[in-house]
């Protein structure tokens, strides 16, 4: 009894440096969704070509990433608080480059400039986290639930992006895009300036070093060390799970409503089942942050990724018509959140030293995005309806994969007693 009531007030002391690295988070999905909700208003506001609207969502795909990939050499360079609290300033001059964009070039340059920046803050906002909760149970239950963030932005993003499909030229646009620009603002001056994240920043220098922590390591080192076999497994492992999941669900997050007006949904069904499914993919998100630091998280990856395989071989094996791909869909929007995102980030932040979860969060990112930018040029080809049911065979395959790959993870996290100091009740 006294173990849970320390643990809830351990879990509130903390609860707002979660708030605030999650609204990172939501700038993170914002500035994807809010890009792709609002391409075709912005290339009827600055006359834009298809060339050059497919060069500012390639950009900022790949800005993203990029910023993920150097995010543990900039903590490195200025620190990590200095770096948690600086990024959200950098999006903040994107997005207002974006609102005040004259033409197609300077729309590119703040596109880029917002994504690099939301690219690198995600692994460091996690790193952040890691670094001043005072233990794994804790720093795992506060990291699943910046995922729940990354949910409201999608949401918020589409909202906002409907809210102003009325105004005219790119006025509606440069509105979400403001919205975008004023909340990093405010993120940034309250990382910045609250005294509160200064005492557990404090707090955070000592836990690291009662732990022994602080040393400054490079990740070359650590993962082809004297500790190679445990890190570079876990390295292996998480990677190709990582790659494996966000290949899947970037394509379904990018491709959703695509996938359904080729099967002949009408707009309104599209856009409406995509609102509903992700209100599901919300409270999925939730669902795991409950559990995350318990001993039931592996049950929920197990669930989620068996769930995830049913709705990709039933829509491989059954039909292509709309009704099994929204089915599979809603499957995908439930299972990908208990099992996917959220507990790459926790195993992220629980498998490596303190001092290179940076670089080795964001090299995994960052690389995944690479790929997912690169997928995404096939991609439209492989989900219309004469081939959708072979792509969904496919993309069972790399279910199995990734399944394979995370109960690896698993199975080395309890080798190496990597959730020991978790054991729950």
């Amino acid at each position: 009894m006294k173990s849970t009531i320390n643990e809830i007030e351990s879990i509130d002391k903390y609860k707002p440096l979660a708030i605030a690295a999650g609204l990172g988070s939501v700038l993170g999905s914002g500035i994807i969704v809010g890009m792709s909700a609002t391409i075709t208003v912005w290339q009827l506001g600055l006359n834009l070509n298809n060339g050059q609207v497919g060069i500012i969502s390639g950009a900022l795909t790949f800005a993203i990433a990029i910023g993920s990939l150097i995010a543990g050499e900039i903590t490195k360079k200025i620190g990590l608080v200095k770096s948690f609290n600086f990024m959200n300033f950098l999006f903040a001059i994107g997005a207002f480059v974006c609102v005040l964009a004259p033409n197609y070039l300077a729309l590119l340059v703040g596109s880029i400039i917002a994504g690099f920046a939301s690219g690198a803050d995600l692994p460091i906002s996690l790193t952040m986290i890691s670094h001043d909760s005072p233990d794994e149970k804790t720093s795992s239950k506060l990291i699943a639930s910046t995922q729940i963030f990354w949910q409201i932005g999608v949401l918020g993003s589409y909202g906002a992006a409907f809210l102003v499909s009325k105004m005219a030229g790119a006025t509606g646009a440069r509105v979400v895009f403001a919205c975008l620009g004023i909340l990093a603002l405010l993120i940034g001056v309250w990382r910045t300036f609250s005294r509160k994240f200064k005492t557990l920043h404090q707090e955070g220098n000592k836990h690291q070093v009662n732990n022994k922590t602080t040393g400054k390591q490079s990740t070359l080192n650590v993962l082809f060390g004297k500790n190679k076999k445990k890190y570079l497994s876990m390295f292996i492992s998480i990677m190709i799970f990582y790659i494996c999941w966000n290949l899947l669900a970037n394509t379904f997050g990018q491709f959703e409503t695509f996938m359904l007006v080729n099967a002949h949904a009408s707009q309104s069904l599209a856009t409406g089942a995509g609102l509903v499914l992700n209100f599901v993919s919300l409270f999925a998100t939730m669902a795991f942050a409950k559990c995350a630091g318990s001993k039931y998280r592996n049950w929920f990856f197990i669930i989620g990724m068996t769930i995830q395989f049913l709705g990709m071989f039933s829509l491989a094996a059954l039909s292509h018509e709309l009704w099994p791909i929204i089915f599979a869909i809603g499957f995908m929007s439930i299972g990908s959140n208990i099992a996917g995102e959220a507990i790459y980030k926790v195993w992220t932040q629980e498998a490596f030293p303190m001092s290179v979860r940076s670089s080795i969060q964001g090299f995994i990112g960052g690389f995944s995005r690479f790929l997912c930018g690169l997928f995404a040029f096939i991609t439209p080809a492989l989900v219309v309806q004469s081939v959708i049911k072979t792509t969904m065979f496919g993309f069972s395959g790399m279910v199995v994969i990734a399944f394979l790959f995370g109960l690896n993870m698993v199975r080395l996290e309890k080798k190496y007693g990597i959730q020991s100091e978790n054991k729950r009740k």
